[in-house]
Order: structure tokens, then sequence, then C-alpha cells
């Protein structure tokens, strides 16, 4: 089967937007810093190009959390695949997510994070997907984008492993 893949989102236009959240976030931050927990492998992209654009201290850990396996559609169990290496107790945490849909993995992770006693947790993620949330309680923080609910790909996004380094976002056509 060959997938089409059509820009949605440009280069240009994520890294103009991952810059805007880099200041904002500095500024919120602004005398203390903040530890990104990354979310395996999508976040990852976006984390990296975010993080350069923080101009106060950052660390970092990883995180792998799936609802999907090679699907494109959510199986609604969540699964921690890789937890942190690290204790998060007392950090001003931020999550960094590639997308947000349904929002079941945020729901989960943000209850199983916040009983480890961070001195603050919020989220950000490149794109979100406001009208396929089907959770009231994931509060996002941070967002790139809010895009339509199409099938993404690109930018660490991928199609059963395929397509995460595309420098775009595309939408899939299957």
């Amino acid at each position: 089967m060959k997938e089409e893949i059509s820009v949605l989102l440009t280069e240009e236009q994520l890294d103009s937007r991952i810059r805007e959240l880099g200041e904002q976030i500095s500024k919120d931050y602004e005398g203390s810093s903040v530890h990104l927990v990354c979310i395996l492998k999508g976040g990852t992209f976006f984390m990296c190009e975010l993080a350069k654009r923080i101009k106060i201290p950052v660390s970092i850990d990883f995180m792998s959390v799936s609802s999907y396996g090679d699907s494109s559609v959510s199986s609604g169990v969540v699964k921690i695949i890789k937890d942190l290496d690290k204790p998060i107790e007392g950090k001003n945490v931020l999550i960094v997510e590639d997308i947000i849909d349904t929002g079941r993995t945020l729901s989960y992770l943000l209850k199983v994070l916040s009983h480890r006693n961070p001195e603050s947790l919020k989220l950000v993620t490149l794109l979100d997907k406001p009208e396929r949330r089907i959770v009231d309680d994931v509060k996002v923080d941070y967002t790139g984008f809010e895009i339509p609910d199409e099938f993404v790909v690109g930018y660490g996004l991928d199609y059963a492993e395929r397509y995460r380094n595309l420098p775009y976002i595309g939408v899939v056509k299957l």
C-alpha cells in the first residue's frame, strides 16, 4: 500500500512557532529551571528543537507511553513502556508531547506523574486535535498548532514507524 502525503505545516512554520514557545516558556519560568519529560518516540524532534530555544536551565528525561501500536487509531489501553530515569519530586516538570488527540494517554500520564510530587506539572504539545478529545481533565498549557482531525506524520510523528524524519508535518492519505 502506498500512502500519499500532503504538507500541512512547513518546516519554516514549525521553526517559527517552536521559537515562540521557547520564548514563552523561558519567560514563564524566569528565575527557575524546567525539567522536560519527552514522550518517546514522537516527541524527540520537538523536544530537541524546543530545548535549544529555552533560555533558562533545562534538564531532560524520557518516557515511552503508547496506546497506538502500529495502528493509526488509539486502542484506548495505555502502557508505560519506559519510565523516567530520575525522580521529579520538587521539579518544574514540563511534559513534551508531539500530538494530543483523544487525551487518554496524557490523562493517564498526568495522574501518574502528579503522584511523584513535582513542584509544578505542565504540558506542551506541538500539535493538538481538540475536536477529538474524549477526556476532560487534560489541560494543555502550551500548544504549537491546533490541527484538523487528520492523520499526520513527520517531525517525529510516524505511521508504522515510517515518515518520522520528514522535516514538515504532512497529512497521510491511505
